[in-house]
């Protein structure tokens, strides 16, 4: 199975769709956001896709967030997401709170997706890879980006936005 990694889409709907048509594009068939989605109107971009979603620092309403992802036939949304996809163990969190990244990286999961720092990663440590997909919105450390990982084959795709 192939998954859609992105994080940090503070509003920018522009940049949220085109990351789907890349997506839609590369034959995606799950979705994993890593916070900071930041208000409702962004979570309606995301109908008809599986996706899973956790919160950001930016996600203040999580009231307003968790009823848009409701409302979504095939989402959810939490502070941390452990999923269990083709086999693999994969843990989902935003990354603000550092110590937790760490804890969760030491439980040894096959992936860990995060968030938060605007900025791409693919580290592997221990067993487990840990990826940061980069931003779609917010302050611009980078290019915008997003991630695409290959459960089958391992791969894992950086796209930046701006080479498309």
């Amino acid at each position: 199975m192939k998954l859609g990694v992105l994080s940090d889409t503070h509003n920018n709907s522009e940049a949220t769709r085109r990351a789907l048509a890349i997506f839609l594009e590369r034959g995606v068939e799950r979705l994993i956001h890593c916070g900071d989605v930041t208000t409702p109107e962004i979570v309606a971009l995301f109908e008809g896709w599986p996706i899973d979603f956790v919160y950001g620092n930016m996600d203040r309403d999580q009231s307003a967030l968790r009823q848009a992802v409701d409302s979504l036939k095939q989402a959810s949304i939490d502070d941390t997401q452990v999923l269990y996809i083709d086999g693999k163990r994969i843990v989902v969190l935003h990354g603000h709170w550092e110590d937790t990244l760490a804890e969760l990286i030491r439980g040894e999961p096959d992936y860990v997706f995060h968030g938060h720092t605007h900025i791409r990663r693919h580290d592997t440590i221990g067993r487990t890879q840990v990826i940061n997909p980069g931003a779609l919105g917010g302050t611009r450390r980078q290019a915008r980006s997003v991630c695409v990982v290959d459960l089958a084959t391992g791969d894992v795709t950086f796209v930046k936005l701006d080479q498309i």
